[in-house]
């Protein structure tokens, strides 16, 4: 097969500053386990706004091509590549959804089996667009499958706007909750956040069977959205301050607090204020926060209450695998596709995040070909 030569990619240049539309090389020559995929579709995440805004905490070689929660085709393979991560059979034309990579020698990927925190980890969208490659982000007709990423294969079920969900958003939840553990029957859950991260958690809790869900966010209308994912109780932001906020949760869980919370708005101090509200013995999910905001917080309360206080990084390859199946399963059950608010072309790149930006967006999604 005769492989185009370049791909109309959205780069950023400069943080902050408008993203242009560029013409970048695309790979003759695969190495083995390595894949070329044409990209159908990618969802846009709220750590895309903030690479572009330059607010993240974590390194970017810039100029890069933005974007990383893609699904696409596959248009040509590597030798050895004729396997998605979990056994099934991938030829040209077979959807996938793939991961950073994992070097699976290193401390962290043998020791201490956690994937995510490889010292040798290479990630989508952070790496330069100038060097091979290339190809290392979601905004592009072109994708390069490095061979040290997960891939797994899209089921026929799901659509393409629903398997990006899995590349990020939802791989992201999966792998939080493995870590939290069970859902007991008799578990309150409350989650802080009622963003993509956080609809789709509420959407997990309610399937795992939580007693009750309380999901604390705005605007109303992602309130709404979050009844619907199955949330028993919303509290605004908006409306009610901390205090009054923390005594809604008291009286919806007998003044004990939840035994189960997720923390993915994002603000710092939405971690002091969840301390506050969970239960003594309770375990609190911390995902949200990748800037540089800070907070005070009284360390004693970890201690006086018996927390047990997690973060969760990204995902491994299982959670991809993880989202998609659940979403194969469940979605006549939640609204998943009431996620998606918008659909753009590459073109319109810069106007899908001022949206995002100004959260007149949920999760659009970016049509490189159209």
């Amino acid at each position: 097969m005769q492989l185009p030569k370049t791909s109309q990619s959205a780069v950023v240049r400069e943080f902050g500053k408008e993203i242009g539309i560029e013409e970048v090389p695309v790979p003759q020559q695969l190495e083995p386990r390595s894949l070329l995929v044409q990209i159908d579709c990618c969802s846009i995440c709220g750590t895309d706004v903030h690479l572009w805004e330059g607010t993240l905490s974590l390194k970017v070689d810039l100029p890069v091509i933005l974007g990383h929660e893609m699904v696409g085709r596959i248009v040509a393979m590597g030798p050895n590549a004729d396997q998605d991560s979990v056994g099934q059979s991938l030829q040209i034309g077979d959807r996938i959804i793939w991961s950073h990579t994992s070097c699976g020698s290193c401390y962290y990927c043998t020791v201490e089996r956690q994937p995510t925190l490889c010292h040798h980890r290479r990630a989508y969208m952070y790496e330069t667009m100038e060097k091979p490659p290339y190809l290392m982000g979601g905004f592009s007709q072109y994708g390069y499958v490095v061979p040290e990423s997960g891939r797994i294969k899209v089921p026929d079920s799901v659509e393409d706007k629903l398997a990006s969900l899995s590349s990020c958003a939802f791989r992201s939840v999966i792998n939080a909750f493995d870590q939290v553990g069970t859902i007991r029957p008799t578990d309150t859950v409350l989650v802080q956040g009622t963003g993509p991260l956080g609809l789709l958690a509420i959407g997990v809790a309610k399937v795992s069977g939580a007693k009750k869900i309380i999901a604390i966010g705005a605007p109303d209308s992602r309130l709404k959205l979050a009844e619907e994912f199955g949330a028993d109780c919303v509290i605004s932001v908006d409306q009610h301050d901390p205090a009054a906020r923390k005594a809604i949760v008291m009286e919806e869980t007998g003044g004990r607090g939840p035994a189960k919370a997720f923390e993915f708005s994002g603000h710092p101090g939405a971690f002091a204020e969840g301390l506050e509200m969970v239960a003594k013995g309770a375990r609190y999910m911390v995902v949200g926060q990748l800037g540089e905001g800070k907070v005070t917080i009284q360390p004693s309360m970890i201690t006086k209450k018996n927390l047990k206080v997690f973060g969760s990084f990204s995902g491994d390859i299982s959670h991809y695998w993880k989202a998609l199946q659940f979403i194969a399963k469940h979605q006549r059950d939640l609204p998943f596709s009431k996620l998606i608010s918008n659909e753009y072309s590459l073109k319109d790149v810069n106007v899908a995040l001022k949206r995002m930006q100004s959260f007149q967006e949920i999760k659009p999604v970016l049509y490189p070909w159209k």
